[in-house]
């Protein structure tokens, strides 16, 4: 099919649109009825010819009593569908008056793959729309048309001559394709979410095959999309690889797998695969969500590339996972897995975002046995690089992508580049097969300057990346060279200590008069006065030792409640300390009471020796923290000496009597575009901004010799 023949067809069947249903539906619903109608009729076409065949088994399949006969039916068909209603589109025409009836009976004839689209298509419900305002008859006339062909055999005039040439699957499916493009280009508000532009597509298929295409051999490869859509990606990967093998004189089976929760969307992929006559690949078209019902559990892809949805709620998914809302719930072994020593190391990020979730369900499905591996690529937007704090669903995964040393690059996006969103969006590049020189590092590229405007704007997007700057960034990753544009550091580079920093408590007991008074009241009215006593004998010594020490008090004030044959309780402790316990710098550290004896000898506790200044020689958790001191510090994997020498040369510095709490240290990962490739504004010259003054003073002083004579012209 030349290009001539393919936008005759294409404008007609758009054509069909404003010239039937404009009066009936608003432009945004076209699509609602040229979609599923270019299917039926693409289908009816190839079914024209073994029509009466198809009837004539299905017939004697029914007098032999066989219930299961699609097997039968799809071999007579020659299709992977067939139609056992005795009506085709032609012959519906003959009865106008039962057109309705008669265009359903049709319909229930269809297969079952075919019905199942037409029924995610909702295309029942528009018949009564289409039957109410006169407009089923013309339509369907207008499909038959003889200006279009959409028969696989060639229309002949009087002749002989060929008059129209037939379409084959392919450049069918190209005309399909075509159409939805133009439709989500129409819709701008919902391309976003179905359609990813076909140069992000060719940039990410690129990515992936270009570099491994002399390892391509003779074989079966299974490619997957876990949020398909239209089901562009998969397409394209499809000929993208068949071209590349063809190129090395290799002879490749290519299998198409992809799940979409969106009704319509799913249609469309089946449809667009069945157009193109490869219904093994529609089957493998699986209905429903990804995260929640995992449509191929038990199946490892050689090929993945998706465009999931970034920044929407899949609380629904995880409540259906097990979760009922509580990620700890979650037992799906894509979700948890070993890592780190940690048998259920959690990959679950928050619910408001599931972007993640899809990257760590196609990681699940790496092929580990093959030479080539898996080869992936996923669009995210910024946010996947740095949300989500260590420990954090988010932070977990790219520490488990990194440390298993899956990630392969980065690419920054030109912006404005998708249809509703003008945001930063990313290329992430994974592969469990990494060539040896990228072993152990992680390349990220800036191709955010690579772009041409369009002709005109399509939604949020106004530039596209030609095949140029596709060839540039791909030619820039398999040179894994460092550049203005590309920047490459080790795994560990991105990854962090999250450490907890503790200070000690300290507390000075307020002992004045006023305060013993308002205390003596609290304990009045708890009928404790002899806590109240105790405190004013401890008071009458007058020792400063005893006031500035938490453990010195609490010693001297058991056994002054000893000798009264009463007990210092643990009730009694806290209340002395919630009203005469004041956090005071000068104070000595609280030794907490499980560690008291492994401290200081008891000779040095009681005379006020415990040390002040913790830091290097008390790096130690014998201590009583205060939580109104405690700090978090950040400290990179590769800080040269760890965390102990971060510590001793930012920290104890400042704060000698820190210590860290080893038990909550976490690892964390994050990703900076905005640090690696910052470009500070170029301030402009002390010389052009001289320039810039001087004529400004020169125009005002035109002017204001302006406005006085044309005030001395005014008085004249």
């Amino acid at each position: 099919m030349d290009q001539a023949q393919h936008n005759q067809i294409v404008n007609f069947i758009w054509g069909i649109a404003d010239d039937i249903l404009r009066d009936v539906y608003v432009r945004g619903k076209y699509r609602d009825v040229i979609l599923p109608m270019t299917v039926i009729r693409r289908l009816d076409a190839l079914l024209e010819p073994t029509k009466q065949a198809v009837l004539d088994t299905r017939d004697a399949l029914n007098l032999a009593g066989v219930s299961n006969q699609a097997a039968a039916l799809q071999k007579e068909a020659k299709q992977a569908f067939y139609n056992t209603s005795k009506f085709t589109l032609r012959s519906l025409l003959s009865s106008p008056k039962q057109l309705r009836a008669n265009f359903t009976d049709y319909l229930d004839g269809y297969s079952e793959n075919v019905r199942e689209i037409l029924e995610k298509f909702e295309f029942r419900n528009q018949l009564q729309r289409l039957e109410q305002s006169d407009t089923l008859f013309p339509l369907i006339e207008r499909f038959l048309d003889p200006r279009i062909n959409l028969s696989p055999n060639p229309v002949h005039d009087a002749y002989g001559a060929i008059k129209q040439p037939g379409l084959d699957n392919h450049a069918m499916g190209t005309i399909f394709e075509e159409l939805i493009r133009r439709f989500n280009e129409e819709n701008n508000e919902e391309a976003g979410e179905h359609f990813t532009p076909r140069d992000v597509i060719a940039l990410m298929t690129n990515l992936i095959f270009h570099p491994i295409s002399d390892q391509i051999v003779d074989g079966t490869y299974l490619v997957y999309d876990g949020a398909c859509g239209t089901g562009g990606m998969l397409t394209v990967a499809e000929e993208t690889l068949q071209q590349l093998a063809d190129e090395h004189g290799r002879a490749v089976s290519i299998h198409l797998y992809g799940q979409e929760v969106n009704g319509e969307t799913y249609a469309i992929s089946k449809a667009d695969l069945l157009l193109k006559g490869e219904g093994q690949n529609a089957d493998n078209i699986a209905y429903g969500s990804t995260l929640a019902a995992d449509g191929f559990p038990s199946i490892d892809f050689d090929f993945m590339l998706s465009n999931p949805p970034y920044g929407k709620s899949w609380k629904n998914d995880l409540e259906r996972l097990g979760g009922a809302g509580k990620k700890g719930d979650v037992k799906d072994p894509r979700f948890v897995v070993n890592h780190a020593g940690d048998p259920e190391f959690n990959l679950i990020t928050r619910t408001s975002d599931g972007q993640l979730m899809f990257l760590v369900n196609m990681l699940s499905k790496m092929n580990h046995t093959t030479p080539l591996g898996s080869r992936i690529a996923e669009v995210h937007n910024g946010s996947a690089l740095f949300t989500g704090d260590a420990g954090q669903g988010e932070s977990n995964i790219r520490r488990w992508i990194i440390e298993n040393d899956w990630l392969d690059a980065i690419v920054a996006l030109p912006e404005k580049i998708f249809y509703n969103t003008g945001i930063a969006t990313y290329v992430w590049i994974l592969t469990n097969r990494k060539p040896e020189h990228r072993q152990g590092k992680v390349q990220l590229i800036d191709a955010t300057g690579w772009h041409q405007p369009l002709r005109r704007n399509l939604g949020q997007r106004n530039r596209e990346m030609t095949p140029a700057h596709i060839a540039q960034v791909v030619d820039i990753f398999e040179r894994f060279e460092e550049t203005e544009q590309s920047k490459i550091f080790p795994n560990e580079a991105f990854g962090y200590w999250k450490v907890t920093v503790e200070r000690p408590l300290r507390l000075r007991i307020a002992l004045d008069g006023e305060t013993r008074a308002r205390f003596r009241e609290t304990c009045r009215a708890r009928n404790d006065e002899l806590l109240a006593d105790l405190i004013d004998d401890i008071a009458q010594r007058n020792d400063p030792e005893l006031s500035m020490s938490w453990n010195l008090f609490t010693d001297a004030l058991e056994i002054a409640a000893s000798a009264r044959r009463t007990k210092l309780s643990a009730a009694r402790k806290k209340l002395v300390q919630a009203e005469l316990a004041v956090r005071d710098e000068r104070a000595q550290t609280v030794l907490k009471s499980s560690k008291r004896s492994n401290g200081p000898d008891d000779g040095d506790r009681l005379h006020g020796k415990i040390p002040t200044a913790i830091g290097p020689h008390w790096f130690n958790n014998e201590y009583e923290t205060d939580p109104e001191l405690r700090d978090t510090e950040q400290i990179p994997l590769l800080e040269p000496g760890g965390i102990a020498g971060f510590i001793e040369r930012e920290v104890w510095p400042h704060v000698p009597d820190a210590w860290v709490d080893e038990a909550k240290t976490q690892i964390g990962y994050e990703i900076s575009f905005t640090r690696y490739f910052y470009k500070p504004v170029q301030l402009r010259t002390l010389k052009e901004i001289e320039a810039d003054i001087r004529a400004l003073e020169a125009e005002t002083e035109g002017l204001l010799e302006e406005i006085l004579v044309g005030q001395d012209h005014a008085r004249d």
